[in-house]
């Protein structure tokens, strides 16, 4: 079999193949034998009927055009995987020569995911949350502590946040008292913000004997009236040994203030972290102007709401259930997941570009460790996933997973990082203190249909769309989106799509 490919505009390519006319005969050889099994001809036995018989009955074009039928697809992808074409859709199809005699030649016209020229990637920057603790910091939480630990004195002057005032509440509507929020003798402390609203916006700045009075929103306009009857402060405990060991497992401040010092260090270092791998992502999303493929963002949008239907499903949550918990609609579910599709999709497609440019070449012993890992993700050991990806043809894909992740480890590793003042930030600290193997974000919707691990993304994780393994990630793209057992009309912008996979891909 020969096969050419020519390049089309519009993203597409032209796939030009030929079938030498003994693989076609072997074809329609083959097609005979199946025959001969399933059909019954009266006369002979089941599986027992004369090939002569056959082509008597059914005609030998009749065999040609099944066998055609039958084969024109694995011939097709047989040509994709050996010239590497990385299709995204499902292919139109023409036989061109041979349908009645001869060797078979045919085109198959179909999409391609575009390769990115990227510019920018090596300096991007990113801002971080601060990973240095200093010591306003730990008196901060330190004075939290104390205040669990406060008495109340009285004072003569005007009431502050933080303050607890004793107050004398009545509320009304329309003239007409309201029992449930008229109080007598009530203890507030102003900015807790757990009161009744207003009353930590308007009573700050009264004092005893003052009355306060406002409008505020209740279920609908409430008119209330405050008399203030006593202010009240917080007095905090000397910062002691003795107090150290009854508020805490600590016998002395010193020992508790470090303590909250590595806390606040392990919590802020984190937070850094993954500030900078969320940072990372959004600018190298940024990198993308085009408009990616809609059959991609199709295929993500898709691969979302099964991800949704599948958590649902797990827990026994009816669909409409979920929707009336968040109040929404299905099809605002639908819209904000391609919403957030389109830029998991422009991330895939830069880190495959990114990949490329660095000439990322993953080693067989890498290979080994990201499936050992994909396997531990998805519960099983590594002999049954590596079994389950030999067998479904996906180890190009998810050689594409892993070299995705080392490239986003490079962009992470190679950004400008600074806090939000400006100043250059230690990478050293960029780690949290315990943080786990594999630990942080993960990436969805690969190639592998599993999270891999040392990637990460978005405001919550990398979700890089086009997988092959993951339902949904390769064949047509239905014209319906079913979530947890409700199928929503046609949500795809294309009739048809087959997005993300890696037969040919890299």
């Amino acid at each position: 079999m020969k096969a050419d490919v020519a390049p089309l505009e519009g993203n597409k390519v032209k796939l030009s193949v030929e079938v030498d006319e003994d693989e076609v005969e072997r074809a329609i050889d083959e097609t005979f034998d199946r025959l001969t099994k399933e059909l019954i001809v009266p006369g002979f036995r089941r599986g027992k009927v004369p090939r002569r018989v056959l082509e008597a009955r059914l005609g030998r074009p009749r065999a040609r055009q099944e066998a055609l039928d039958r084969h024109l697809p694995e011939w097709y992808e047989r040509a994709v995987n050996d010239k590497s074409v990385d299709v995204i859709a499902d292919p139109e199809v023409e036989v061109t020569a041979g349908q009645e005699e001869g060797a078979v030649a045919f085109d198959a016209v179909v999409e391609v995911r575009p390769r990115l020229e990227l510019q920018g990637y090596k300096s991007l920057e990113v801002k971080v949350p601060s990973p240095l603790v200093s010591e306003e910091d730990v008196q901060a939480q330190v004075d939290r502590l104390r205040g669990n630990f406060a008495e109340l004195a009285i004072v003569e002057r005007e009431a502050r946040t933080g303050d607890s005032v004793v107050i004398d509440m009545v509320a009304s509507r329309d003239g007409k008292p309201l029992p449930g929020l008229s109080y007598t003798d009530y203890s507030v402390e102003l900015g807790s913000g757990d009161d009744l609203p207003g009353l930590d916006e308007h009573i700050p700045g009264a004092k005893a004997g003052d009355t306060v009075v406002f409008d505020t929103d209740v279920g609908g306009p409430v008119h209330v009236e405050v008399r203030v009857k006593q202010v009240q402060e917080k007095v905090l405990p000397e910062e002691t040994d003795e107090w150290a060991s009854e508020a805490s497992e600590f016998t002395t401040v010193a020992e508790l203030r470090d303590d909250i010092r590595k806390r606040l260090s392990t919590a802020q270092r984190a937070r850094a972290a993954a500030a900078l791998r969320d940072g990372t992502w959004e600018a190298l999303v940024g990198l993308v102007t085009e408009d990616p493929p809609a059959v991609l963002v199709d295929a993500e949008t898709r691969r979302m709401a099964e991800t949704l239907g599948r958590r649902l499903d797990s827990q026994g949550i009816a669909l409409q259930r979920y929707l009336n918990a968040v109040g929404t609609t299905l099809e605002q579910v639908v819209a904000e997941m391609r919403a957030q599709a389109v830029p998991a999709v422009k991330a895939d497609l830069a880190l495959r570009a990114v990949a490329d440019d660095l000439g990322i070449e993953p080693s067989e012993a890498e290979m080994d460790e990201f499936m050992e890992g994909l396997a531990r993700q998805a519960g099983v050991s590594l002999e049954v996933f590596r079994g389950q990806v030999e067998r479904a043809g996906q180890r190009r894909a998810v050689r594409s997973d892993l070299k995705k992740s080392k490239a986003f480890d490079w962009l992470v590793g190679h950004v400008e990082v600074t806090d939000e003042e400006g100043n250059p930030v230690d990478r050293a600290l960029l780690t949290a203190e315990e943080e786990a193997p594999g630990a942080g974000s993960s990436v969805a919707g690969s190639e592998a249909g599993t999270p891999f691990a040392g990637a990460a993304g978005g405001p919550a994780s990398l979700e890089l769309a086009g997988s092959a393994l993951a339902p949904g990630g390769s064949g047509a793209t239905p014209t319906g989106l079913t979530i947890a057992g409700a199928t929503l009309g046609a949500v795809t912008s294309t009739s048809t799509g087959t997005a993300g996979t890696e037969e040919g891909g890299k």
